[in-house]
């Protein structure tokens, strides 16, 4: 390795002690993976906090709000999401430059500043300010957790891991929603919104604490030429020093390949590379132009549209919540026993038929209660196929499909870019839904067609390979100019 492999201080001191513990290699992955998935769960609450938050913050500020007019109130909501397009750039490349624990400790550290700062925001300015650094944050967790969980997984405990990252951003949203809840029922004052936006100082507590009981990442090391630590982590993390040799040796021989520094040059001159890419970020409007957002943020006012109180509608969202996190526990168990492909496939195919049937609902029938909970229904349908079969899916691809000397930039690529999508369906939606009303949700339906077409040509198969594995499998495929079908191997 060139001398432009030398980590930097913040990872290599003199002071560094090699990372030991006595406990036993299961136990220690499934601790890495919990703390690690403490900054999902923030970004889970961070991003359902908003829904029951905005309501208060409209109010005139001598009534404890903001005085929120229906722009700015869409620049708070819409500040964390763009906040989290350029968080999960900057966290790749800090990622591959400083190391993953390095990344994470800056993202806790960005977190609570971002939920101090919203929570105690005297200003809208300040409030959308401090929305976009916890979007930075957000977006950094995002691109981070399922890579550094994925690099400390072995091959055949990767998929329910990586996937307890889904299951925590949902659990967030869930706990947000409940806490907004509990919090505007029992907290008799006007300003309770920033109760409910300081309640995210916890998990990102938990995650700056955590990381600091968690090993370096052993891929990461060996990109580094740290080889002889790489292996001290991997005894630790795996159960039988044979499997630790054969780990190490794809590793070191994966490394023996030259590789030119992480830039946007080195990704557009290497075709594979690119390729793979735009396959990345083809899986990010899939999982994005579901809709899924559109029912998450927007599910009260499609329930309003047919007649359902306010109140009742804000109730209705906790069910999102309660299915998002059961679908994503079957999912847990789903990825660990069949392929990526086929569960994206048929999650798209019954996403479609959910979309279908809403907007039949809100064509055919009159406004009424029957429409009302027929539409949620449809809604919750939605979620769980939704959030069974491609949520977990899509950040599991995230974090297995990208070569490991570029993993931490491609990674923020891709996710920056699914940022991006979500960004355009949130504000596009309320838009659609005035103008075409419930044919939006023919719409989506279309998409997700074309989407199941992509999957069906583009997407390969990772499931039980080691990372580097899928490394040189998408080589060969994506370096030929006719690209064969790569979804076929």
């Amino acid at each position: 390795m060139s001398s432009e492999s030398t980590p930097p201080a913040a990872e290599s001191s003199p002071s560094d002690q090699p990372y030991t513990t006595n406990m036993s290699p299961g136990r220690l992955v499934v601790q890495v993976a919990i703390i690690a998935t403490m900054g999902a769960l923030a970004f889970g609450y961070d991003t359902g906090v908003i829904s029951g938050a905005l309501p208060f913050m409209t109010l005139p500020p001598d009534q404890g709000g903001l005085g929120l007019n229906a722009f700015t109130e869409g620049l708070v909501a819409s500040s964390l999401i763009l906040g989290a397009a350029l968080g999960s750039l900057f966290a790749g490349h800090l990622a591959d430059k400083y190391g993953r624990l390095t990344a994470l400790k800056t993202l806790a550290i960005l977190f609570m500043i971002g939920a101090l700062g919203s929570a105690l925001a005297p200003s809208i300015s300040i409030m959308v300010g401090m929305r976009f650094i916890l979007g930075i944050a957000v977006g950094g967790a995002s691109a981070t957790v399922p890579m550094f969980i994925a690099e400390m997984a072995g091959p055949s405990r990767r998929a329910r891991l990586v996937s307890q990252n889904e299951l925590m951003i949902v659990s967030g949203q869930l706990l947000a929603y409940c806490c907004n809840a509990l919090l505007a029922h029992f907290a008799n004052t006007p300003d309770v919104w920033r109760y409910m936006l300081a309640v995210a100082l916890i998990p990102a507590a938990l995650l700056w604490i955590g990381m600091h009981f968690v090993p370096k990442s052993p891929r990461w090391l060996a990109a580094k030429g740290r080889f002889d630590e790489a292996r001290a982590v991997l005894l630790q993390l795996r159960t039988s020093a044979q499997q630790v040799d054969k780990e190490m040796k794809e590793i070191i021989d994966a490394s023996k390949v030259e590789r030119a520094e992480a830039s946007f040059a080195s990704i557009w001159g290497e075709p594979w590379i690119r390729k793979l890419l735009l396959i990345g970020m083809g899986l990010g409007f899939v999982a994005q132009l579901t809709g899924v957002n559109a029912f998450m943020y927007f599910t009260p006012i499609i329930l309003k549209s047919t007649g359902m109180g306010t109140g009742a509608a804000l109730t209705a969202t906790i069910s999102n919540g309660v299915v998002s996190v059961i679908a994503t526990l079957i999912g847990i168990w789903l990825v660990g026993r069949h392929g990526r492909r086929p569960l994206l496939m048929i999650g798209l195919a019954f996403v479609v038929v959910a979309q279908i049937s809403l907007c039949l609902v809100l064509q055919l029938l009159p406004a009424n209660l029957v429409q009302s909970y027929l539409a949620l229904g449809c809604i919750l349908m939605f979620l769980l196929f939704m959030q069974t079969f491609i949520s977990p899916v899509y950040w599991l691809l995230m974090s297995e499909l990208f070569p490991s000397h570029l993993r931490g930039v491609l990674t923020g690529i891709a996710v920056c870019f699914q940022w991006l999508c979500n960004a355009f369906v949130a504000f596009m939606f309320p838009m659609a839904l005035e103008r075409l009303g419930s044919n939006t949700f023919l719409l989506f339906a279309g998409i997700n067609v074309v989407s199941f077409l992509f999957v069906l040509r583009w997407v390969p198969e990772t499931r039980g390979k080691s990372l580097e594995q899928i490394e040189q499998h998408m080589e060969e495929q994506l370096s030929d100019d006719d690209i064969p079908a790569v979804a076929t191997k």
